[in-house]
């Protein structure tokens, strides 16, 4: 299958059941959607979506002429942005910044300011990564897609085999979903090491699955391995912050994530492995599901295996 056949049925980043286009965002998603795509628009563009995002009532009250001068860009540019976070135009993102603007108003508490100081003492510390932590599940579960998430795990529930590729952090990620894998007893293998990545993607066919980690999306040691998984006619899912990023041209199936805002002491590898690791878990709980009549008794069998390892003392 070449590029260009691909690139004929889109860029992984999925449709509605029936071939229709994905639903809008919910109003709840709509922040975690700026977050999550505004590094990769363009400055203008950032611009609408930042206002949206930090006075979703006072854009609601906007016509796209006016939030176009409210923000120093054109209507065109507006109506782009709306597009590009899921609206199919500018009326739904009002909708969508109406609702937004009642939940902010029934009684919340305002947000916990995240910065880490040097000076910082460790209570705080810990106040804040785990407000950072919740901030980046809540928006990954907002922003799921869960048309390509079934997908992909009933690739994965099917497949004879999954390679998983993912270096530093990510690379951790998929060690642990190569884990649970082969925990519920299906054949799965992570690759860090990217001339052995590509060699054992070489050998993948048609009902095998490559999966690609990678918070960037343009790492090019995972997307070297997927591309030539893809090209062999494997299963290509990826799992990634930045869905209009190079992975995608080779995923059939797109998984994004979403990341806390980076800091001097919290560099993104923190915040994306948070998110991948989410996803992860729900394509892990998804093919256990898939398979419960075999999963079960491997997953009774690997605890049993490692039972005496634990009694006792022993470790």
């Amino acid at each position: 299958m070449t590029q260009e056949v691909k690139e004929s049925f889109g860029t992984g980043t999925g449709t509605g059941p029936g071939g229709a286009p994905p639903a809008p965002p919910a109003p709840a998603a709509l922040a975690a959607k700026v977050r999550t795509l505004a590094p990769s628009m363009t400055r203008s563009m950032q611009r609408v979506a930042e206002a949206v995002a930090h006075d979703p009532a006072g854009c609601a009250a906007l016509t796209v002429t006016g939030l176009a001068e409210l923000t120093g860009t054109s209507e065109a540019t507006v109506v782009r942005t709306a597009r590009l976070l899921g609206y199919p135009g500018y009326r739904d993102l009002r909708l969508a910044l109406a609702g937004l603007a009642a939940q902010q108003q029934s009684g919340r508490a305002p947000a916990l300011t995240t910065d880490i100081a040097v000076d910082d003492p460790i209570a705080d510390v810990v106040a804040k990564l785990a407000y950072d932590e919740q901030q980046t599940l809540a928006d990954t579960a907002a922003g799921l897609d869960t048309v390509q998430l079934g997908a992909a795990v009933s690739a994965l529930a099917s497949a004879r085999r999954a390679d998983v590729y993912g270096v530093g952090a990510s690379g951790l990620v998929a060690q642990d979903l190569t884990q649970k894998l082969l925990r519920i007893g299906l054949i799965a293998h992570a690759h860090s090491d990217p001339h052995l990545a590509v060699t054992n993607a070489v050998q993948l066919r048609g009902g095998d699955v490559a999966i690609a980690i990678t918070h960037s999306g343009s790492t090019g040691d995972v997307i070297e391995p997927l591309r030539v998984a893809f090209e062999h006619g494997a299963t290509t899912i990826a799992i990634t912050g930045r869905p209009d990023g190079p992975v995608s041209q080779y995923a059939d199936h797109v998984l994004t994530t979403s990341t806390a805002r980076e800091s001097e002491l919290r560099p993104a590898a923190m915040s994306s492995r948070t998110s991948q690791l989410l996803v992860v878990d729900c394509l892990f709980i998804g093919v256990a599901q898939r398979t419960y009549e075999t999963a079960a008794p491997a997953l009774s069998a690997s605890y049993e295996a490692l039972a005496h390892r634990h009694r006792n003392g022993s470790r």
